[in-house]
């Protein structure tokens, strides 16, 4: 059981991990992770991670429909995308589990940073409009893809921050179309990611719940801003990067002894 100050804090830190993933398509278990760890008080990390992964899934569906019914998916890349990531989302998430829970976090929050440079490069590149997938893209999406979920089942993260400039990268797509896209992928790595932490115990179904309310809330005022900022050029861009970069400075604090 949860305490009602945890509980409290559980509805608040959803809502801020559904505004990252409306927003910026990331940033949902880069959160969620330190967020119940920090804030709500969550003592076992990889708790924390296989909880995040459920309530992010989740989140990431919903936050998935608002973009979809703005006409922002990409569908047949973002679903070649997500398949081929099934298989590396599990397989990352066996090795996951048998490394410190606490060097994961270090680990990852240098990879965001690493992540963050290459979006602030690009931030002048318009994209390609209306991209499907063809044979000239399809390799660099299925590698991408694969590469993508093997990271984020190893990290435990649903991969927005991942997802979104590997799809840029795959197929020439603009920020905004990558942003609504990789919540395909987001979902679907989540829950093969849920899946396996949930088959070790290692869920909070209680504060899964109360991440996941929160975030529909979140969620919807996320893909508002998403939506105003990237009608100005380069914008969402240094948005998403800045997120990333605040989130792994503070993770690399936290866990610098870990490194």
């Amino acid at each position: 059981m949860i305490s009602t100050v945890q509980g409290v804090l559980g509805l608040a830190s959803g809502a801020l991990v559904g505004f990252s993933l409306g927003l910026v398509g990331g940033g949902g278990s880069i959160l969620a992770v330190p967020l119940m760890v920090y804030v709500v008080g969550v003592s076992d990390a990889h708790v924390a991670i296989g909880t995040s992964a459920i309530a992010v899934a989740a989140n990431a569906a919903i936050n998935l429909s608002n973009h979809a019914r703005n006409g922002t998916v990409q569908w047949s890349c973002a679903l070649m995308f997500a398949a081929a990531g099934i298989l590396g989302a599990f397989t990352g998430s066996i090795f996951g589990k048998m490394l410190d829970g606490q060097k994961l976090l270090a680990l990852f929050a240098l990879l965001m940073i690493v992540i963050a440079v290459l979006m602030l490069k690009t931030r002048t590149r318009i994209g390609l409009p209306d991209v499907k997938m063809t044979r000239d893209n399809m390799p660099a999406i299925v590698g991408l893809g694969i590469a993508t979920g093997t990271l984020s089942g190893f990290f435990g993260i649903g991969g927005g921050f991942l997802i979104v400039p590997a799809l840029m990268l795959a197929t020439g797509m603009s920020i905004m179309n990558a942003v609504s896209s990789s919540l395909v992928a987001v979902t679907t790595f989540g829950l093969t990611t849920a899946t396996s932490y949930a088959w070790s115990g290692l869920i909070s179904w209680e504060l899964a719940g109360l991440f996941i309310a929160g975030g529909i809330v979140g969620g919807l005022i996320g893909t508002r801003s998403a939506r105003a900022l990237s009608m100005r050029h380069g914008a969402l861009n240094i948005v998403f990067a800045a997120v990333i970069i605040a989130v792994a400075l503070y993770m690399l604090a936290r866990n610098l002894s870990s490194i």
